[in-house]
């Protein structure tokens, strides 16, 4: 007997790789800085590509950016933009290498002001993922009054590719918002994961 498929939101349908990442990943609420770095600089390089893209990419952006440390990313120099200017196995954009770089120097500096980038992140929907009930794709907005003020608040913090779109993508990837459709199997998964205490 043929084992019943799940539902899942159409935009993970197409590769087995994208349907793991929506299944384990995507909208887990995030509170680790690492990761949240690793998001913040992921969805920088998606700007302009496909997510499938940057996810076939994602562990020669990790063992080109040192594991997504923040700390490691900081001290990179002219010499290392040079290095993943010429690396293959990432997205060889110069403007956003070195937004890497600068944002990973404000990242710090979030930390040093707030204690975590966690807790200056999660301000922005008051601390709680928001459960959103969309029933079909094309009711998810590309952007929100929430992304407009995180964006807004981070490009004034000196980070860079941080535009209101991308700060969307990002909450979505936290699991600041929960965006799977209501008919995926996720939807209630992330809902309750959501309404456990951090």
């Amino acid at each position: 007997m043929k084992k019943t498929e799940k539902t899942r939101c159409e935009w993970c349908q197409r590769t087995e790789k994208m349907r793991i990442y929506h299944d384990q990943e995507w909208g887990v609420p995030v509170y680790d800085d690492r990761k949240l770095f690793e998001f913040l600089v992921l969805d920088a390089f998606q700007a302009g590509l496909s997510w499938s893209t940057i996810l076939n990419k994602r562990e020669n952006f990790r063992r080109a950016f040192a594991e997504f440390i923040p700390g490691k990313v900081a001290h990179f120099n002219r010499r290392s933009v040079e290095r993943l200017m010429a690396d293959k196995g990432i997205v060889r954009n110069r403007q956003k290498i070195e937004s890497t770089l600068s944002n990973a120097r404000a990242f710090l500096n979030v930390q040093n002001e707030f204690g975590s980038f966690d807790t200056y992140i999660w301000r922005f929907v008051d601390g709680k993922p928001r459960q959103n009930r969309f029933r079909s794709e094309d009711q998810i907005p590309a952007s929100t009054k929430q992304s407009d003020l995180m964006s807004q608040d981070l490009k004034e913090r000196g980070f860079r590719f941080v535009g209101s779109t991308i700060c969307y993508a990002f909450m979505q990837a936290a699991g600041m918002v929960n965006d799977h459709v209501q008919s995926c199997f996720r939807y209630a998964q992330i809902q309750k994961m959501g309404q456990a205490k951090k």
